[in-house]
């Protein structure tokens, strides 16, 4: 404990500091940003300042739903006056995070990005949410999202389209979209999102940013508005992957520091089936970090995999849009929000979403029980033991492959196809084609981004690994974000 003659020394000190430039804060990441507030160079407040006038200058983009100014302010204000005390504070203390808002978040409004909910006020945080609070994080406000999480783009016809932190009239990605660009466009040092088939690592990829899906079951899922209990997750997304590895630490009380994997050690595959038809830039830069690690040491194994895309055509649509209607309903009930699913349903804004409500969960096109059965007792035990054989047959650490087949596409004309490689395919299902069959399985994967296209895009390159291996796949992709150059803000 400090006395009070330290405590005016500091405070005095502090008072000289040089301010940094409002760039430089804004281009803190989040472990940064906790050492300098704590080495007493910047003041939470200075920083939450800063990030809110980025916030305010890019309002058009979307990002968030809520920003809580005042309260993060006044939040901040309070972890400069404990840390001038020299009182005890979390690894986190200062740092202002955003978080997607189908997250519960206490004192403020938790809409999941749906009109039914707009006002619904929680009076507990969820305990992912809480966590990180606990460890000293300032909630900056709640970010935008597709509408209940059902979309890939965050073209939300409610709270308005996500713009893409590095090309405005290109989508975010979803449903995380909000937070992928709010942390891409430097108004958040990092953030949480939500990923039941890509919905944290999609908008990291997209924006320029890193991004962890979990092992399903490692991080607390009460508290946030669901999808599918099978297959949902919260993650962290942020700029560096030691940020990751932070936010991982802090969730699950793992260490908040890692290693980097030594790359002679590494055996990584390369899936075809996840590596076939993609943009040519995406391959491009997809070829380059690879070979970048083969460079360092790691060997690299040609795999197939096609017979995992075709299982899992069997899984994600009966388990998501079975367990929804059940999910949700529950959810609504005891969260207290006063609501039905058919309240909720019939004020849905966005189109993609209505349809998907109207019909596929809530109408006469749902999904049968023996479909759903089948998908949940027989198929997705069989990719489980698909990804576990192929894992340990070729020795491998994890397998690599590019996050999304192409990069973000333009917001107009996007909701139901893009073109890629000249064709008009669907959105939906091109951009979660890599990014699904692991999330069915549940097992962890992981998003850094490889570079920017001719056209200015960022591309991500995803590594997934065994269930439950996290820690190894976050200190391999410490490796390879070694190995890479430095990503250019936008």
């Amino acid at each position: 404990m400090k006395t009070r003659l330290q405590t005016a020394v500091l405070a005095l000190a502090l008072a000289a500091t040089p301010a940094f430039a409002a760039d430089d804060l804004t281009s803190l990441t989040a472990g940064e940003a906790a050492k300098a507030i704590a080495d007493g160079k910047i003041t939470s407040e200075s920083l939450v300042e800063a990030l809110l006038a980025r916030a305010k200058a890019n309002e058009a983009g979307h990002a968030f739903i809520t920003l809580d100014g005042d309260g993060a302010l006044a939040a901040a204000r309070a972890a400069d006056a404990t840390i001038a005390k020299g009182e005890a504070a979390g690894p986190l203390a200062g740092v202002p995070i955003v978080v997607k808002d189908n997250i519960s978040s206490a004192g403020l409004p938790t809409t999941a990005g749906t009109p039914a909910l707009k006002d619904w006020v929680p009076t507990t945080d969820a305990p992912v949410l809480a966590k990180l609070k606990a460890a000293g994080a300032i909630l900056l406000g709640k970010t935008n999202m597709h509408e209940l999480a059902f979309g890939i783009t965050s073209n939300n016809a409610a709270f308005g389209a996500v713009a893409n932190a590095h090309d405005p009239s290109r989508f975010a990605g979803g449903s995380s979209g909000g937070t992928g660009a709010a942390v891409g466009g430097r108004m958040a040092p990092a953030g949480l999102g939500t990923d039941t088939g890509g919905s944290v690592r999609i908008p990291a990829a997209l924006n320029g940013v890193a991004g962890l899906r979990p092992s399903v079951g490692r991080y607390p899922q009460a508290g946030i508005v669901p999808i599918s209990h099978t297959r949902d997750t919260a993650g962290p997304i942020a700029r560096s992957i030691s940020d990751l590895v932070l936010f991982d630490g802090v969730i699950t009380g793992d260490a908040m520091t890692l290693e980097p994997a030594d790359p002679k050690s590494l055996r990584i595959g390369v899936p075809s089936a996840f590596n076939d038809n993609v943009d040519p830039e995406t391959g491009r830069l997809m070829k380059a970090a690879l070979k970048a690690l083969e460079d360092a040491g790691a060997t690299l194994v040609p795999l197939d995999m096609s017979e995992v895309i075709s299982l899992n055509d069997k899984i994600g649509f009966p388990v998501a849009l079975w367990e929804a209607k059940g999910d949700i309903s529950a959810f609504l009930k005891h969260a207290g929000t006063g609501i039905t699913i058919e309240d909720m349903a019939a004020k849905v804004a966005s189109p993609d979403v209505k349809f998907v409500f109207d019909e596929l969960i809530l109408g006469d096109k749902s999904i049968p029980e023996e479909v759903y059965l089948a998908a949940i007792n027989d198929f997705r035990p069989k990719l489980q033991a698909l990804y576990a054989e192929t894992f340990v047959v070729n020795d491998l650490d994890a397998i690599a492959f590019p996050t999304t087949p192409l990069p973000a596409q333009p917001i107009a004309g996007s909701d139901e196809t893009v073109k890629l490689n000249g064709q008009d395919v669907p959105t939906f299902q091109t951009f979660i084609r890599n990014t699904d069959p692991g999330s069915n399985a549940g097992i962890p994967g992981l998003t850094l981004p490889v570079g920017l296209t001719r056209d200015g895009l960022p591309v991500g390159l995803e590594l997934d690994g065994p269930a439950f291996s996290d820690r190894h796949l976050l200190a391999i992709g410490l490796t390879l974000e070694g190995l890479l150059p430095t990503m250019p803000a936008p």
